[in-house]
């Protein structure tokens, strides 16, 4: 656990840059410091955290809120999944601490570490993952406390810390060409649902299942010219 947490510290701080300026933007908007603590240690999942609170400044939408972090966290199904083998022969609470505490950045760094070392098992996860959470929640706390204490930020360009931060975990699902007409697609069916005044949460369901429609069609269409079955998605 405590090799986990010492080689996550300069992704966890990555996450802590971003989890600032939400902190600020969420204060801007009304959440006092403590909400913001107890949404990063209770959710802990930033892109959900980002898009709730989003929807409560906008239109104060619980159900949208809640729809939006779930469409932006259906990937953790699949992270999940690849940890299979970490948490086999885990015991149950220990393995559901280790789900609450898997981010990107801690489930990245336990695969790399897996990859060439095939010891590495739920504590390293579990010690990188609370590490995160220290960062994470610290920095939102940190941010909200600022934010509630000074003017209005938005001039500053704080805001696009948002976007930045979702084109970063863009980026890192990026595998190469054949994923660009899936992206497209998604980016695509998104814009055209916002144009056309689509609640924010709809849109992002909208966009990840055309995202999802046109990748399954470009997977058959590759495995009928091969001739064999798709391959199973990892």
């Amino acid at each position: 656990m405590w090799r986990g947490a010492t080689l996550i510290l300069p992704l966890g701080i990555g996450a802590a840059v971003y989890g600032f300026a939400f902190g600020v933007l969420a204060a801007q908007v009304g959440f006092p410091a403590w909400g913001i603590g107890l949404m990063s240690v209770g959710v802990f999942a930033g892109s959900s955290q980002i898009a709730a609170v989003d929807q409560f400044a906008t239109n104060g939408a619980v159900a949208g809120a809640v729809v939006s972090g779930m469409a932006l966290n259906l990937r953790y199904l699949g992270i999940m999944a690849s940890l299979s083998e970490v948490l086999r022969a885990t015991p149950l609470m220990k393995k559901l601490l280790a789900v609450h505490v898997t981010a990107d950045e801690n489930w990245a760094l336990t695969m790399s570490e897996r990859a060439r070392d095939p010891s590495v098992d739920a504590d390293f996860l579990i010690g990188s993952g609370l590490m995160v959470v220290a960062m994470w929640t610290g920095s939102t706390v940190l941010g909200a406390w600022i934010g509630a204490g000074v003017p209005d930020l938005s001039g500053y360009g704080i805001g696009f810390a948002f976007t930045a931060a979702f084109i970063a975990m863009a980026r890192g699902l990026w595998r190469g060409r054949r994923d660009l007409l899936p992206f497209a697609s998604s980016f695509a069916a998104t814009a055209v649902l916002v144009r056309f005044e689509v609640d924010g949460a709809f849109a992002i369901l909208g966009g990840a299942a055309a995202g999802i429609i046109v990748s399954g069609a470009v997977r058959l269409a590759v495995a009928g010219r091969a001739g064999t079955a798709p391959e199973h998605p990892s």
